[in-house]
C-alpha cells in the first residue's frame, strides 16, 4: 500500500489490484485512526470518514492532483510502479 502523498498529518495511499471492491477509481486516506475512501471523480466518500476540516483538504487535493492521480490508478490496478504526487500546501 504505497503512500503517494502526506499533507498536514493526512497520508493518502493507493492499493495495488484495488478495483474490486469499489469498482471505481479511488484513494485511501488516513489521519490519525480515521481512514476513508474518497472517489477521484468527484471526491465523494465511498467508505469510512475523515474530520470534516480534513476531508475538505482532501477533497480539494484531489482535485488539484485529479489528473496524476488517474494516471497512478491506471498503474496501480495494472499492478505498476506509481508515483508520487506533490502535497498540499
Amino acid at each position: 500500500m504505497p503512500t503517494i502523498s502526506m499533507f498536514y498529518g493526512i497520508l493518502i495511499l493507493m492499493y495495488f489490484y484495488d478495483d474490486k471492491k469499489h469498482k471505481m477509481p479511488h484513494i485511501h486516506a488516513e489521519y490519525g485512526e480515521y481512514t476513508a475512501s474518497i472517489a477521484i471523480k468527484d471526491g465523494t466518500v465511498l467508505n469510512g470518514s475523515l474530520p470534516s476540516n480534513k476531508m475538505k483538504l482532501v477533497q480539494a487535493w484531489i482535485e488539484i492532483h485529479k489528473e496524476d492521480l488517474l494516471a497512478n490508478w491506471k498503474l496501480a490496478v495494472a499492478g505498476e510502479p506509481i508515483f508520487k504526487i506533490a502535497p498540499l500546501r
